[in-house]
């Protein structure tokens, strides 16, 4: 009954936290659907990653958030409908409610038949971004959790290595722990500039950082 207690007190208080969260507040009225539009947000205002024109790959998209913040970067006035200069592929295991103008693919990224349907949607083209909201689900159990996270960062780095224009950027979400130093050492050998990024819409508590991998290194490329 104590774990029961316990656990019924932890949720109260995250859904009290996430209720007054600034974030959530900004994500309602400006209509993301979720408070995650905001990390991506200031990822790319520091460091200027989505521009008109571009061809962006979102992996791991579901619900939707951040499809919908580069949706806007690539419209006239940062409209969320209409006119779009430029093309979003976005994919995920879970069902995405429609984004105008975001081709959606449902399938598991580990695949090698949904990657040829990624590829196929690409028609031939290479991305200029490449963004990953990919987690997996943790366990608790440090090792697996590490091996987990890894995987899914290597293939997002195999992905952006044989379909990222050369002077392309990739961004991954990755988190803190036994995973995180060979992870940064793997984006060194791949990209000639590295830049770690805890955006402040990431919530403090948690273990949760960005990657961003800018130019391909000469030879990287798959």
């Amino acid at each position: 009954m104590k774990v029961k207690t316990k656990s019924k007190k932890v949720n109260k208080s995250w859904l009290n936290d996430h209720v007054n969260d600034t974030y959530v507040k900004l994500a309602q009225k400006e209509g993301f659907r979720a408070r995650a539009a905001y990390k991506l947000k200031e990822i790319d205002e520091t460091l200027g990653l989505i521009k008109p024109g571009a061809v962006v790959v979102d992996l791991g998209s579901t619900p939707g958030a951040w499809s919908q913040y580069v949706r806007r970067r690539l419209s006239p006035q940062g409209a969320a409908s209409g006119t779009l200069n430029g093309s979003i592929i976005a994919l995920d295991i879970l069902p995405m409610e429609p984004i105008e103008g975001v081709q959606f693919l449902l399938g598991d990224f580990r695949e090698a038949e949904v990657l040829t349907q990624l590829e196929a949607l690409l028609a031939g083209r290479q991305a200029d971004v490449v963004v990953s909201d990919m987690a997996p689900n943790l366990s608790g159990i440090a090792s697996a959790d590490a091996a987990r996270i890894t995987h899914l960062v290597e293939l997002a780095v195999d992905f952006a290595k044989a379909h990222l224009k050369p002077q392309g950027a990739l961004v991954v979400k990755l988190f803190h722990g036994g995973s995180y130093s060979p992870l940064v050492q793997l984006f060194k050998e791949t990209f000639k500039v590295v830049k770690p990024l805890k955006p402040k819409a990431s919530r403090d508590k948690s273990s949760e950082t960005f990657l961003i991998g800018l130019e391909l290194k000469a030879g990287a490329s798959l």
